[in-house]
């Protein structure tokens, strides 16, 4: 296999407009263009392609994982941005051979998808 990475990711959305406002304005990442139905977002060289639908059709897609250096600021920032978020960063896991810990917290976008910060934080001396 000659895979190198992800190159794009895609969710349903149900209303253009409202979707480019949280990703571009909300979230802060960088809007590439919008065609008709079908907006894209750069995030650090990965696309994220998001398609708008009928609701009858919309249903939440893969979880999006957004790397970030300090979580607690980071959701903090969310919360006072009125994002809808379903619970305070936690840790996930702890490599025992480094004690690096993996931390998550998860949010929603205004279209019901499901998003999560993700940070990796190595020991303390």
């Amino acid at each position: 296999m000659d895979i190198a990475g992800v190159a794009q990711v895609s969710l349903l959305i149900r209303d253009v407009a409202r979707a480019v406002d949280f990703y571009r304005d909300t979230l802060g990442l960088r809007h590439l263009f919008t065609f008709g139905d079908m907006t894209f977002f750069d995030v650090q060289g990965l696309r994220l392609y998001l398609h708008e639908v009928p609701d009858d059709e919309w249903k939440p897609g893969s979880v999006v994982y957004f790397l970030v250096d300090d979580i607690g600021a980071t959701h903090r920032r969310l919360e006072a941005r009125g994002v809808k978020t379903t619970g305070m960063p936690h840790v996930v896991y702890t490599d025992e051979s480094s004690g690096t810990q993996e931390w998550m917290a998860f949010f929603e976008d205004t279209e019901g998808n499901v998003l999560a910060l993700l940070a990796r934080v190595a020991p303390t001396a």
